[in-house]
């Protein structure tokens, strides 16, 4: 079975819209995919303003941007389309939308964009809202993408994806396990902002800078790395506890992205370490994300003993919304995409809320 889905994602950095057409074919319960299209569409300062200030927003003018962002996305969606002649061939949409609040204590999560207004504009059924039912179930709706990556990539004896934070996951004792490492590309963006780079390029700043003993042992001695798995972070834990952390040292802000790179480093190679367990790291870590086109990132984590592979560059650049398409996939087939093991739910799931005209 072929199913052609239109994966669309918006990060925590607002960098923009990202949407994938893909071609996903299951046979006998095995998944490929064909990225046959991609694209950023870049966010305007006004949209970069509404998104960043949705959270301090009355409710009623938190519904009306959710209405108004689901319109946006159904038009980019309309206008991508238009673009790469896939008139008539795109089966469903799959949204992640924007995250505002995701308080899985409270058992609330809430993402921009809605699903409604997509159908409308698009003519499309679409998938979203796949992080609520895992919610209200009492898991922390996050990590979902490693239920994805395992069945797009189940040879890789260890999948890391080096995005806003750092994730990993892999098969132990025959159950998929996975849970956040740590804060990854938010702090080093945030740290190359401060040099007036919107990020920093392949590493080279990090590689420029040097390794601050003191420093990389107090990021190491956090105590959220202690915790036992299934566990999550949220863009706070780099904000308010990562960054105020650095900002105490006095260091150079390429010691500081040195530094902290050796600090993702290790922590990849202890969260794999303990999935390992007794038996060690046996098999190859398969990198995604945008971090692994960050050169001195990879060689520090090569450093550290560890076996990676690396997909494509577009699916290192797109895996989101690759994944996001695929979890959408599940949920048509009515088939679970989040999973206890990793989230902390009372039970597996099939999440998603389809809207069809």
């Amino acid at each position: 079975m072929v199913y052609n889905v239109i994966g669309v994602t918006s990060g925590s950095s607002l960098d923009g819209l990202d949407l994938v057409f893909v071609a996903l074919t299951e046979v006998r319960g095995k998944w490929t995919y064909e990225i046959r299209a991609a694209e950023r569409k870049a966010y305007t300062e006004d949209w970069k303003e509404k998104l960043s200030g949705a959270a301090n927003l009355p409710a009623r003018d938190y519904f009306l941007l959710h209405s108004e962002y689901g319109h946006y996305i159904g038009l980019a969606v309309k206008d991508f389309i238009a673009t790469h002649g896939f008139d008539h061939h795109v089966h469903f949409i799959t949204t992640h939308g924007h995250t505002v609040f995701h308080m899985p204590s409270q058992k609330m999560t809430a993402q921009l964009g809605d699903g409604a207004a997509i159908t409308a504009v698009t003519g499309l059924p679409v998938i979203s809202d796949l992080r609520a039912m895992d919610i209200a179930l009492g898991g922390k709706g996050a990590p979902l993408l490693p239920v994805a990556e395992q069945l797009l990539f189940p040879n890789a004896a260890y999948r890391v994806n080096l995005g806003e934070n750092a994730t990993v996951s892999a098969q132990k004792e025959g159950e998929l396990v996975a849970f956040d490492v740590c804060p990854c590309n938010y702090v080093l963006d945030s740290l190359a902002e401060s040099l007036g780079r919107a990020y920093d390029e392949n590493g080279q700043l990090a590689a420029g800078g040097v390794t601050d003993p003191k420093l990389l042992d107090a990021l190491n001695g956090l105590a959220y790395y202690a915790l036992p798995y299934p566990k999550t972070l949220t863009n706070k834990f780099g904000t308010g506890t990562v960054l105020p952390m650095m900002q105490g040292h006095q260091l150079s802000t390429q010691g500081k992205l040195n530094t902290y790179t050796k600090h993702i480093a290790t922590q990849i190679a202890n969260a794999v370490k303990l999935i390992g367990g007794e038996e060690g790291v046996v098999g190859e870590v398969l990198l995604t994300g945008g971090g692994a086109h960050n050169s001195f990132l990879v060689e520090s984590i090569k450093e550290l003993g560890l076996t990676v592979t690396q997909p494509d560059a577009q699916t290192l650049t797109f895996r989101t919304a690759l994944m996001i398409a695929l979890l959408g996939a599940l949920r048509w087939r009515q088939e679970t995409n989040a999973f206890a093991s990793v989230t902390g739910a009372d039970h597996d799931s099939v999440g998603g809320a389809l809207w069809s005209n």
